[in-house]
């Protein structure tokens, strides 16, 4: 059996839920036996989401303390497959089993290591990030969603005695995305009152995350407001206040449409 190893869901990481539900789909259609598990939130629930800075560290608690002794309980499994880096510190309680790790980037590594990424890291951080790294020199075999990714990790990992095996395999669609008829676009898209559709938009998709570059987006798009008469259209998280105070200062806050948590089908 495969047993994937999802991310705790608390931490609204949509991407990464994503990605290992549909590993967990796409293998079961190929008549591979394979279960999914992730970190549960026993402590994390009992702190309201306004205490931030606890809510995380009750949620370290059921990462790495509670999670990992329901992992050393499992039994029958052939290999193991981490669908996020982060988690690469759980493949230490495998030793007899072949660990597989999908790493998404090493963005998050490399600015705990002192490189310009636009990934700021505090203390405990780094600590974090060297954990990951460490980690990741022990498994089986790594698996980069690019070529810039592989770079990073025969860079980063190559310098260890037994380097895990480093390849490319490029992210699928966790969708059947596909074009429609004009008439089913109208019709999904016209449920979004916010949205108008007697003018054109840019569609921006991605977190609030600053590497994700929302305020270059804005600055850009600025500068076609008076040759374009378009929206802007950000899906993911809510604008922040700062990102509201440039669209006002560059004149195009009245463009701007935000549509949270949007769904697949939309």
């Amino acid at each position: 059996m495969v047993l994937l190893i999802g991310n705790f869901q608390p931490d609204h990481q949509q991407s990464m839920q994503r990605f290992s539900e549909m590993m967990l789909r796409e293998l079961l259609e190929l008549g591979i036996a394979a279960e999914m598990t992730r970190p549960e939130a026993h402590f994390a629930r009992l702190v309201p989401a306004q205490f931030v800075f606890l809510r995380k560290w009750a949620g370290y608690i059921d990462k790495f303390i509670i999670f990992p002794r329901r992992l050393r309980r499992l039994h029958g499994v052939e290999l193991i497959h981490i669908c996020d880096h982060s988690n690469a510190v759980y493949a230490k309680h495998f030793p007899n089993v072949p660990v597989v790790v999908t790493c998404h980037d090493l963005l998050a590594v490399r600015g705990a290591l002192g490189e310009e990424t636009d990934c700021p890291a505090s203390w405990t951080g780094k600590i974090l990030q060297r954990w990951i790294l460490a980690a990741l020199r022990g498994v089986s075999a790594v698996v980069c969603v690019s070529r810039a990714t592989e770079a990073d990790a025969l860079r980063l990992l190559g310098t260890s005695e037994n380097v895990p095996r480093i390849t490319v395999i490029e992210n699928g669609l966790n969708y059947k995305y596909r074009p429609l008829p004009e008439e089913q676009v109208k019709a999904r898209l016209g449920k979004l009152s916010q949205l108008k559709l007697d003018r054109p938009f840019v569609l921006h998709v991605g977190s609030h995350l600053r590497r994700k570059n929302r305020a270059g987006v804005m600055r850009i798009f600025a500068r076609t407001k008076d040759h374009w008469n378009a929206r802007l259209v950000f899906a993911g998280d809510r604008l922040s206040n700062d990102l509201w105070t440039q669209a006002r200062a560059l004149g195009i806050a009245d463009r701007i449409v935000e549509i949270v948590s949007a769904d697949s089908e939309l």
